[in-house]
This record gives structure tokens, C-alpha cells and sequence, in this order.
């Protein structure tokens, strides 16, 4: 877990929501005549939502996070130059790592090398492209194991800055790594085995606000039934409930896009951000 889970996801979709930021921009400016203010809109609304998550149900929420950063940082970032953007993403993820792995630079910076990403149509080109990925994720690897091992030293106490440095730099060089052996593989034969798996999966990652946040009930629901908490359950336990969240929540988000077009909160989130109320349920 530690060695090939623990932060190393939550950086690929920070990545994303940048890359989902400068998208949405570039959309809106075609469809709305103030797209700042729309997408000024969006964060607030995702702020409100992660605030009220926070403080009624579970203090560890994301959410207050995403939005105050894209608040402060990405959105202001929208009247800077595209170079500028991707030397402060760099500056911001370097900051990260000498703090001690402080993850809320370590977001901002993210989110700004997403829009760079974006902005420089890096992610329109390497998509297309095999051996770029390749290369870079196996420069990526090789990397990510000298910080393997640094990590490993510094888990004897894991209070330590250098532990919470290793954990990051180590986080982020195998999110690098994976993102790149997923593009190296779309480009393979076992393409349309990949894309079936990735279809398997559509309905949640569609659904990912809902989810979220039903998840954090779902788990109070449980700890109320089974007792204990997440601090200490046992790996098994942990990972079947889970499993077995997952597991629902895809069964629920399947039915429910069979005959609407977002989820829920999808839906609220996008009609507070055009101010217009969207269709919700589809047509035969």
C-alpha cells in the first residue's frame, strides 16, 4: 500500500482538474461572453458544497480545498501567460517538496501544470503519440526508485520530514509513471480490452461529485453498524467495505445514467454554473 497506493492517486486527479479547468474555459469562451465569471461560479458553488461536506459530516474533505486553490491560484492564473503558468506549476511543486510534502502547494502547483499542460496542447499530442510516454515513464521510473528507497529508510518514524517528503516525491513520480503506461497501452493491441474496462468504470468516474460525498455517508453508515473507524479497522475490513461501496455506487450510478444524462449534484453543479437550468432526464 504504501509502495504503490498511498498519494499516489490523489496527484493524477489533481492534474485532471486542472487539464478540466483550462478545457472548461476554452468551451465557455466560445458559449458565454464572460467565461471567468462562469467558472468563478463553479468554485464557489464546489466550495459551498465541500463546506457544508466539512463541517456536517467528514473534516477531511477535498472538496473546500479544490475550490479555495482553484479560487486563490488557478483562476487568477487564466490572465498570465501560458510560460508563466508552467514555471509558477514548477516553483509551487518544488515549494511542496522543500515544506515537507505540504500538499495544498503541492495542489496549487498541480493544478497549475494541468492548465499548462492543457494550454501548450501537451494533452492533445501525447495522446497520440507511443513513445513519448514511454520514455518519459520510464525516465519517470527510474526516478521514482532511489525515492522508493528513500521512503522505505524514513518509515522507521514516520512523524519525520524526510519521511513526508520521500512519500510525496515517491507519490508523484509513480502517478507519472502510471499515467504514462496507461497511454503506452491505449496504443497497443489490448486497446479494446482497456476500453472496456475503462467503459466499466464510465458510471462512476461520471458520477465522481455524487459519489463522493455519498460515500463519506455510506461510510458513517457502516462505522454506526460495525463499529470502530477507519484509524482502526484492519486492512481486510477496510478494503471490503471499500469494495463493497464501490461496488454499490456502481450498480446506482449505472441504472440512474441509463436514464439521466448527469448525476444529481452533477446536474445542480453544472445549473449553478451556466445559470441555466440543463435537461436531467433523457429522451427515448
Amino acid at each position: 500500500m504504501g509502495a504503490f497506493v498511498n498519494q499516489h492517486f490523489f496527484p493524477i486527479f489533481s492534474l485532471l482538474f486542472g487539464i478540466g479547468f483550462s478545457l472548461l474555459l476554452n468551451s465557455a469562451a466560445d458559449r458565454a461572453t464572460r467565461p471567468r465569471l462562469l467558472l468563478l461560479r463553479r468554485l464557489l458553488v464546489l466550495l459551498t458544497m465541500g463546506l457544508v461536506h466539512m463541517l456536517l459530516l467528514w473534516h477531511g474533505d477535498i472538496l473546500t480545498i479544490y475550490a479555495a486553490v482553484g479560487l486563490l491560484v488557478l483562476l487568477p492564473s487564466t490572465w498570465l501567460p501560458r510560460w508563466a503558468v508552467a514555471g509558477l506549476a514548477a516553483v509551487l511543486v518544488s515549494t511542496s517538496l522543500v515544506m515537507g510534502g505540504d500538499k495544498i502547494v503541492l495542489i496549487a502547483g498541480l493544478f497549475l501544470l494541468g492548465s499548462a499542460l492543457t494550454r501548450y496542447a501537451v494533452v492533445d499530442r501525447i495522446e497520440g503519440s507511443t513513445w513519448v510516454p514511454a520514455v518519459l515513464g520510464l525516465v519517470l521510473a527510474v526516478a521514482a526508485m532511489p525515492a522508493l528507497w528513500w521512503q522505505d529508510a524514513a518509515g522507521a518514524d514516520v512523524a519525520t520530514r524526510a519521511f513526508s517528503v520521500s512519500l510525496t516525491l515517491a507519490g508523484l513520480l509513480i502517478a507519472g509513471v502510471y499515467v504514462n503506461v496507461l497511454l503506452v497501452l491505449l496504443r497497443t493491441r489490448i486497446r479494446p480490452v482497456l476500453r472496456t474496462v475503462l467503459t466499466v468504470f464510465a458510471p462512476l468516474g461520471r458520477m465522481a461529485l455524487t459519489n463522493y460525498l455519498a460515500a463519506t455517508v455510506l461510510v458513517l453508515a457502516t462505522r454506526h453498524v460495525i463499529g470502530g473507524s477507519g484509524e482502526t479497522w484492519s486492512s481486510t475490513t477496510a478494503l471490503t467495505i471499500v469494495g463493497a461501496i464501490l461496488a454499490a455506487q456502481w450498480v446506482f450510478s449505472t441504472i440512474w445514467l441509463r436514464r439521466y444524462r448527469f448525476g444529481p449534484l452533477e446536474w445542480l453543479w453544472r445549473w449553478a454554473t451556466w445559470v441555466r437550468r440543463p435537461p436531467l432526464r433523457r429522451t427515448s
